[in-house]
């Protein structure tokens, strides 16, 4: 509140008055870069995890080397990734989308068979935004930078929800958004390792170390670090307690009657579950349980008006039988056994009314 209040002078400028936003914004620089292992000098703010991962791929636009004219990237990636390929194919460059594994995992055979020297960037995403399996993105960085291929992660769902070394992984760049680990909306971040030549994506003045123009949203990026720090600090806590939310949820969910199963990896983002349930449909449900005070989603939020088997679930192989009665439940650290409780008694009665339903229009 500062930030908008009192201290709310333009950090650019020189008067006295701006010292203040300035040194926040660098203290918030460096807060972020602990958080993650990187230096601070490493940090662009940006105005979210799509800015960043637009910035990251389109980069290829301003390259100068001809001969490296093709991005690697997975199919089952956040469509700020895809829509972004899509892009840069409409301009001539050759994108490869990489298949996954029934768990939503990119195996790095499968990067090594179709990796050469004429791709540039391979950007694979860290924590699936649906399904939440984790990819081994240290592995599969080495075999991009074995090419002479830079490497990317979109790490929207990474950050502050698992540990992040960023030189222990050797990644190129990382795409964070505060929103995610409970900071503000509208604001993230692009880790850009130290070395790694990028054009600005924005041109203007010489903010952001010269990458990124524009005026600096203060207190956004302040509430952003914060927000980071106290997720970082509670992260061993937070994992632990969500874990043992999921083990009662789909404890209780396998005594009653529904017939489902779970997506993903065993090796996920803690609090995210991916249920496809027989014979139902995900929007019904979503929006029967939302009249019972349950938020649940269909697929990512990015893509809420399209009523369809996301591209993820289609990626993994879920069964027919099981894909259009798709739902993802996101945990948190303020649930509570009680809400588990609520969720799987209503979730069974609406599915229980539904087979009723279905049944009665079968006769």
């Amino acid at each position: 509140m500062p930030y908008l209040r009192e201290d709310f002078k333009n950090p650019s400028t020189l008067y006295s008055s701006a010292r203040i936003p300035r040194k926040a914004i660098e203290d918030a620089r460096d807060t972020i870069a602990k958080a993650i292992g990187a230096f601070s000098d490493e940090i662009i703010f940006t105005s979210g995890g799509t800015e960043s991962d637009n910035w990251a791929i389109k980069n290829m636009l301003f390259s100068k080397d001809v001969y490296k004219s093709k991005i690697i990237t997975s199919s089952i990636e956040h469509h700020a990734i895809l829509n972004s390929c899509k892009a840069m194919e409409k301009l001539g460059f050759e994108v490869i989308y990489l298949p996954v594994d029934k768990e939503g995992i990119v195996t790095p055979n499968v990067l090594e068979k179709e990796i050469g020297s004429d791709v540039a960037l391979v950007s694979i995403i860290y924590a699936n935004n649906e399904i939440g399996t984790i990819q081994n993105i240290k592995e599969l960085a080495t075999i991009a930078h074995k090419y002479g291929a830079l490497f990317h992660t979109d790490a929207v769902q990474a950050v502050g929800h698992i540990e992040i070394q960023v030189h222990e992984l050797d990644v190129d760049m990382l795409s964070a958004s505060a929103h995610k680990f409970n900071g503000p909306k509208g604001v993230g971040f692009l880790y850009l390792k130290k070395g790694v030549k990028i054009e600005p994506f924005i041109t203007g003045g010489s903010q952001e170390l010269g990458k990124r123009a524009g005026t600096e949203n203060v207190a956004s990026i302040v509430g952003m670090a914060e927000a980071l720090k106290e997720n970082v600090l509670s992260l061993k806590d937070n994992t632990r307690y969500l874990l043992s939310l999921e083990k009662v949820f789909l404890d209780l969910l396998k005594k009653v009657n529904i017939d489902f199963i779970v997506n993903g990896s065993n090796n996920k983002n803690p609090g995210n579950i991916s249920l496809s349930i027989a014979n139902a449909d995900g929007e019904l449900l979503l929006h029967r349980l939302d009249l019972k005070g349950i938020e649940v989603a269909t697929g990512s939020a990015c893509d809420s008006m399209n009523n369809q088997i996301s591209h993820i679930i289609r990626a993994i192989g879920v069964p027919e039988k099981y894909a259009r009665g798709t739902i993802r439940i996101s945990l948190g650290v303020e649930n509570t056994i009680e809400d588990i409780d609520i969720i799987v008694r209503e979730l069974s009665d609406i599915v229980s009314s539904l087979q009723r339903e279905n049944n009665f229009v079968g006769e």
